[in-house]
């Protein structure tokens, strides 16, 4: 079956039955016990008893059905602050009794270069995740704030989402949130909704499936292709025909968990 990222351009490929299947698995395993898995957001917690109820919404459920939840693997309690120099810079409020150390906090949140924040005087922050979801089919994915859950501390800022095919380009997720109101702190607890990844099928009625797949070496030869490519073009979009004309056909093998005789 030839692949392709447009879903216009699908004339000739066969439209899929049954539920899509959308793998994830973490691009490094270092410390991947603190990853939690990623959970459908539509719970079977809902009330479901009167007719009207909107859990019986068949629009509702719909939506709710393709955006699955990922949780924060660690604490973040950060103030937005700026050097001597002016330069911008992140303080830990937990302070000694923060949870993750010093060191591994700085390997994994990071402030974009002042230059290149969208707005003036609104500051960019990044933190590294390695969550990486594929299809062997059309699929786009949407990184998106997590909007249906209750946040009992407010984010000081609006996530900075993205949305690509992640048929053709499997990447490592970043989570990006744009401070705007600088004097307020960020404060998400480990557990807590941290972003939703949202999908889109061909057609559209079809079911998402998400479950864990094995980074091979033919899915690790892959992503090493067309890994850091943002470095050196500044339309990453215009790669991915030229991706999907090197991509196996196939790159989804489904996680055994059980023991193997």
């Amino acid at each position: 079956m030839q692949l392709s990222v447009n879903f216009e351009n699908t004339v000739g490929t066969g439209q899929g039955s049954g539920p899509v299947q959308v793998g994830w698995f973490l691009s490094n395993n270092k410390g991947g016990v603190i990853y939690a898995p990623p959970e459908r957001v539509r719970g079977a917690e809902r009330n479901k008893t009167h007719a009207k109820s909107a859990s019986r919404c068949p629009a509702v459920i719909n939506m709710e059905s393709r955006y699955f939840l990922i949780r924060c693997p660690f604490d973040l309690h950060l103030e937005f602050v700026r050097d001597n120099e002016g330069k911008p810079a992140l303080r830990n409020l937990n302070g000694n009794m923060s949870s993750i150390r010093a060191n591994k906090l700085r390997e994994k949140v990071h402030i974009t270069a002042e230059h290149e924040w969208r707005y003036a005087g609104v500051p960019t922050i990044q933190v590294e995740t390695p969550y990486v979801f594929i299809s062997d089919e059309p699929v786009y994915m949407s990184q998106v704030s997590p909007f249906m859950h209750y946040l009992r501390d407010p984010l000081p800022g609006t996530i900075f989402g993205g949305r690509f095919p992640i048929n053709v380009w499997p990447r490592p997720l970043m989570w990006a949130l744009e401070w705007h109101d600088t004097k307020k702190p960020l404060k998400i607890n480990r557990g807590d909704p941290w972003f939703y990844a949202g999908f889109e099928t061909m057609p559209q009625d079809r079911s998402v499936v998400v479950s864990e797949v094995e980074k091979t070496a033919e899915l690790s030869e892959y992503m090493e292709l067309i890994s850091g490519a943002v470095n050196f073009v500044n339309q990453t979009f215009s790669l991915f025909e030229q991706a999907e004309a090197r991509r196996p056909a196939t790159l989804l093998k489904p996680v055994n968990r059980r023991g193997k005789d």
